[in-house]
């Protein structure tokens, strides 16, 4: 048996295939675009081709993410907290503590041993330090998204940005970037930024993480400069991330797809 997991996102749409024992058969990401409609369809594609599957084959399908209702052929829609807890349980057992930093929202997670969310904690009022304002960064820095996780190797000042402000924090940056502060340091201030930001979304779950496993999902969990500096912020060696953190909710999605034709 085939089951299906698809995750629209504000910035990428992502979707998963696994069989009856868990095993994941093929998983596809590519950006959402401004019609996601065609892009649940272009990723539903892409990991059909990927894998041999026929779409006859798939048992059943769930959706989740803030487009979760587009997807027309869904058995259910599930939240994307819910399914990031279940995707990182499967990829990261041990995990007690899960952030997740999306394209325009953070959540922070507290789970049981289960998997089950038992207490969370969200911050979308503003894309601040999430993957739209890095997006943002990025572009001040005139550097491609990819390279902003390495960015900061080297990096000896304790530079703080004064807004966590889209706007004004892209501002702040062009400004830097005038004055001759090198683009290593500037890095580094924003990943700070963005720890402490998150840090204080973990504290609303979780006063004291020193003796829990922290975990992080979502396309930001890429940004090795930023996960540092969020272990740093918390007291931590270091910061889980799975091989592909993009992929989490949407491979939550499909698990719960599996449990539900038990």
């Amino acid at each position: 048996m085939i089951f299906l997991g698809i995750d629209i996102g504000s910035l990428s749409c992502d979707a998963v295939l696994i069989d009856e024992k868990k095993y994941i058969l093929s998983s596809s990401v590519i950006p959402t675009g401004v019609r996601n409609i065609e892009s649940i369809a272009q990723v539903k594609k892409n990991v059909l081709d990927a894998s041999g599957i026929l779409e006859t084959d798939i048992k059943s399908i769930i959706s989740t993410g803030y487009g979760r209702t587009r997807v027309k052929e869904r058995d259910g829609a599930v939240t994307e907290i819910t399914c990031h807890a279940k995707g990182i349980k499967h990829m990261i057992p041990e995990t007690q503590i899960l952030i997740d930093i999306g394209g325009q929202d953070s959540k922070a997670m507290c789970l049981n041993p289960d998997g089950n969310v038992v207490d969370f904690a969200m911050n979308d009022k503003c894309a601040a330090g999430t993957g739209r304002f890095l997006e943002a960064m990025a572009r001040a820095l005139e550097v491609d998204i990819n390279q902003l996780g390495d960015l900061d190797k080297g990096a000896t000042s304790d530079l703080v940005l004064s807004s966590m402000c889209t706007v004004f924090a892209e501002s702040e940056v062009v400004s830097l970037i005038a004055s001759g502060t090198a683009q290593k340091e500037i890095a580094k201030g924003l990943n700070r930024a963005i720890a402490a930001r998150t840090h204080s979304l973990v504290k609303r779950v979780a006063r004291d993480t020193s003796n829990l496993v922290v975990s992080m999902s979502g396309g930001v969990a890429r940004n090795r400069g930023v996960v540092k500096a969020i272990a740093k912020s918390m007291g931590l060696k270091k910061v889980n991330t799975p091989e592909t953190p993009d992929i989490v909710g949407a491979l939550g999605a499909a698990i719960i797809a599996f449990e539900k034709s038990l």
